[in-house]
């Protein structure tokens, strides 16, 4: 049998707050191919790391996630996604702040975008979360590598204070919750 053919790559792209902590829950999950950070959602072409940090380009730092639908669902990335950041708090994640830190869901299908809605919807109607959903979700927009020094940050950078306060808990509630859509090997 063919890997190849077995194989049906997607996109999904997530803004969660800082994108370090995105890349590196998402990086974890089998069925995860790739995933890059980014900027997305703003209104100027190729930006900076320095101009995103003032707020005024309109990006949200990112993550472009390719995943295989044959191992893992667009559907369970959401199920991540939204037990990995607070998605009820505007343009704030913990102590970051700023449009560049919101929770934003950029669909490429119509398909992705139903299954975004009902998600959020399912959500609310169990009261998962104590105050409103402020996620929005928007139709994919151009995405822009982030400078070389933040991909693949948490993983070569686990050391570091910010690594270990704010990365660390999300890692641990992925491994507590999501075990079993571990790669092998990972932590």
């Amino acid at each position: 049998m063919d890997k190849q053919k077995d194989t049906q790559l997607d996109i999904a792209i997530f803004a969660g707050g800082c994108f370090w902590c995105t890349e590196a829950v998402f990086q974890r999950l089998d069925g995860v191919e790739e995933v890059v950070s980014g900027y997305t959602g703003g209104n100027i072409k190729n930006p900076a790391y320095r101009e995103i940090c003032t707020g005024r380009t309109g990006h949200a730092e990112a993550v472009k996630i390719t995943f295989d639908s044959s191992k893992i669902s667009y559907a369970e990335l959401l199920e991540v996604f939204f037990a990995t950041h607070d998605p009820t708090t505007l343009n704030r994640q913990g102590n970051d702040k700023g449009t560049q830190y919101r929770s934003e869901i950029f669909y490429t299908s119509n398909e992705q975008k139903q299954l975004a809605e009902d998600f959020i919807k399912l959500l609310e109607k169990e009261n998962i979360f104590e105050s409103p959903i402020v996620t929005a979700i928007s139709e994919e927009k151009p995405f822009y590598l982030a400078e070389e020094e933040h991909h693949n940050y948490y993983n070569d950078h686990r050391q570091q204070p910010y690594c270990q306060i704010i990365i660390d808990p999300k890692i641990k509630k992925l491994n507590n919750y999501f075990s079993k859509k571990l790669k092998n090997g990972t932590i």
